[in-house]
């Protein structure tokens, strides 16, 4: 059966998938045939030479056991006719071997197959021989190269008169390894035929599960698969049955703030080890779950969807909710400034129906000093936030809250010891971090007995410290780290947003910049919130 997506003409006349797999398998079986007898003979020939080489040394050792060699040695010169001549030629005859040289301690040979050579040096080194050490090599000399075996010759009292030199031809070690080759081949031969009639079958095999595509349509498909997944502008991670990292496309790769080519390398790593501990982590490996589930990475608000696969393994899906939990919040504020300003409304049409009364009664001291009055009050406000807060941004929030704390019955006041400089690196960061902590503190503090919100911003050379303190009833002891975690609130969600991701997106914001996040408790009562944000400031 094909793939309905599959027109005939893109597939044309392509050559067959399972006659390319079996002529791959096929030249892998005879590779490794080949591979195999290779490198058994590589240690059968350095067997067979190790075997010449002990054979020559047998020999020389028998040689040298003779005590007329060593009589003959001394007692004659260096002659075709020698004693010590006739021994070693009857010596070569006897055991097979290509040379038996004798040599006397200063290298001269008085005994070899070619008689004109007797009387010369020997080709090659004699020093180990001659000094008491036996020597087994390959070398080559005047009768070509050989498998070489020397050993001292001894006197009757002990004393090193000479020594023995046997050769073996090295042709001979080869005809061996030739002759075994024959017997390699049948076994290799037995060999791949089994490995081809394996590749036969899983070929075969892999026909039906492959649906008879060519190898260019497997590639077609895999590359479109590619192209898809790394264009659409949803985060997707699939994820082995281990737990480990299989694919992460590139908007996922952005949306967790992975190094744009570190999606290749995530593959094959448990998902803890690339985004470390966290509910983002929970999320995705199903440890916690539902649908459309809130978490926060980094400075980002997303939404997970996680579904299973057959094979155990699952595929997440990521969507970036920060936009949309931006405007949120700033709708939130917008209905609070709407609703401060409905009030403010009212009461200046009150004030102005009072100044009224107070001219039509011709009461004009008193109403320069009501205008003055309440024209103060609000200049007064601004003044001693922009007396201590001289970030604009900062400063002009500030007077916003107190606007709408001022409405809400919650006095909104600035602590003694604050200053703050205009030289901050990210203000809008802190302008967030603000904003989320004076709005909840309002809220603790509406429902209090005597409520107050206080602020405290101050620099400590480059680091900018805040503090928000509430009269409410503060946050027990043991949930003081969980209030900061995802999901977390007390509060009943808004219809266009959700709940607890306040206090999250503050700590996130202020690890980001190296600092910390922490709540506590009020001197006098209520809760205390500190943001510590080291290289604040310029």
């Amino acid at each position: 059966m094909r793939f309905p997506l599959l027109s005939a003409r893109r597939l044309g006349l392509p050559r067959r998938a399972v006659s390319q797999i079996l002529l791959t398998q096929l030249a892998i079986a005879a590779g490794v045939a080949v591979l195999a007898t290779g490198l058994f003979l590589a240690p059968l020939g350095a067997q067979l030479d190790d075997q010449a080489m002990r054979r020559a040394l047998a020999i020389a050792q028998s040689a040298a056991a003779d005590p007329a060699l060593a009589a003959g040695v001394l007692s004659s010169g260096p002659s075709a006719d020698s004693p010590v001549q006739s021994s070693a030629e009857r010596i070569r005859r006897a055991t097979g071997a290509e040379y038996v040289v004798v040599l006397d301690l200063n290298g001269i040979r008085r005994s070899h197959p070619s008689a004109e050579r007797i009387g010369l040096p020997v080709s090659t080194d004699p020093s180990d021989a001659l000094a008491g050490r036996e020597v087994m090599e390959i070398d080559e000399g005047t009768l070509g190269r050989s498998a070489r075996g020397k050993v001292p010759l001894l006197a009757a009292d002990g004393e090193i008169v000479g020594a023995v030199s046997v050769g073996i031809a090295y042709d001979s070690v080869r005809d061996r390894l030739l002759g075994a080759i024959p017997g390699l081949l049948a076994y290799a031969g037995g060999a791949l035929a089994a490995g081809a009639l394996a590749a036969y079958l899983l070929s075969r095999r892999i026909q039906r599960q492959t649906r008879d595509l060519a190898f260019s349509d497997i590639a077609g498909l895999l590359a479109e698969r590619e192209a898809m997944l790394h264009s659409i502008r949803e985060g997707v991670i699939a994820l082995a049955p281990d737990g480990r990292v299989r694919l992460v496309n590139d908007e996922a790769a952005r949306l967790l703030g992975l190094a744009p080519d570190a999606a290749d390398d995530c593959a094959g790593r448990p998902l803890e080890e690339v985004l470390g501990a966290g509910r983002t982590a929970d999320v995705l490996s199903g440890r916690v779950t539902g649908r459309d589930l809130l978490t926060v990475q980094g400075p980002r608000v997303l939404v997970a969807n996680r579904m299973p696969t057959e094979d155990g393994g699952a595929v997440a899906t990521l969507r970036d909710r920060t936009e949309l939990e931006h405007l949120g919040r700033e709708l939130d504020s917008t209905r609070g400034l709407i609703d401060a300003l409905r009030a403010q409304d009212h009461e200046h049409a009150n004030r102005l129906h009072t100044l009224l009364g107070l001219l039509e009664l011709g009461l004009h001291e008193e109403a320069v000093e009501f205008v003055t009055e309440v024209a103060g009050v609000h200049r007064t406000t601004a003044e001693q936030v922009t007396e201590k807060v001289h970030d604009p941004l900062l400063a002009a929030l500030l007077v916003g809250k107190a606007t709408v704390a001022a409405e809400r019955g919650v006095p909104l006041r600035l602590a003694g010891t604050s200053l703050l400089p205009d030289r901050l690196v990210d203000p809008g960061g802190l302008v967030t971090i603000l904003g989320n902590l004076v709005d909840n503190a309002l809220d603790a503090a509406a429902g209090s007995a005597t409520p107050l919100v206080e602020v405290e911003l101050r620099a400590e050379g480059r680091t900018a410290v805040l503090r928000v303190r509430d009269s409410g009833p503060g946050v027990p002891t043991a949930r003081r780290e969980e209030i900061f975690t995802e999901g977390w609130s007390t509060k009943q969600p808004k219809a266009h947003r959700e709940r607890g991701l306040g206090l999250a997106l503050v700590r996130r914001l202020a690890e980001r910049q190296g600092g910390s996040a922490r709540a506590g408790e009020a001197a006098d009562g209520g809760a205390e919130f500190s943001v510590v944000l080291p290289e604040a400031l310029r």
